[in-house]
């Protein structure tokens, strides 16, 4: 079992795990520096295969949002790990793990109905390293 310590050095690391993406997916609103995103959704809907691109504006203007969000969500983790999990470690480590499995829930079904099953086995690595040990309660 984790210790409070090890539950908010989890925190931390999973704010960089989520919010990694966000400067990745933003690349994708530009044409040009589009690659990195254009990659990476094609992994995620493996096989790589070059089937995903990055031509249409809608797929430019829904990277743009997925960047935002994934910053976002990132920075909001870590705000959860510096400035609050000391005053509420049970409550930041329930709010974590139900937004991890929101997340995880509605992606993944997302992914399975638009023909991307595997990128619902790619979120379960990611569900493991944002989550991790906070699964369970900190030791006392």
């Amino acid at each position: 079992m984790a210790t409070q310590a090890q539950h908010k050095a989890w925190l931390k690391f999973a704010a960089f795990v989520v919010g990694v993406g966000g400067p990745i997916f933003f690349l994708g609103s530009m044409a040009a520096p589009a690659e990195p995103a254009r990659l990476t959704l094609d992994i995620l809907s493996w096989p790589i295969d070059g089937a995903t691109t990055y031509a249409d504006p809608d797929t430019r203007f829904l990277s743009a949002l997925t960047g935002g969000f994934l910053l976002g969500w990132g920075v909001t983790i870590w705000g959860l790990a510096t400035r609050l999990y000391d005053l509420a470690p049970e409550a930041v480590r329930r709010t974590h793990v139900a937004g991890a499995l929101a997340w995880f829930l509605l992606d993944s079904a997302g992914s399975i109905l638009s023909g991307n099953a595997s990128n619902a086995l790619f979120n379960i690595v990611v569900l493991a390293l944002a989550v991790g040990p906070l699964w369970r309660p900190a030791k006392a």
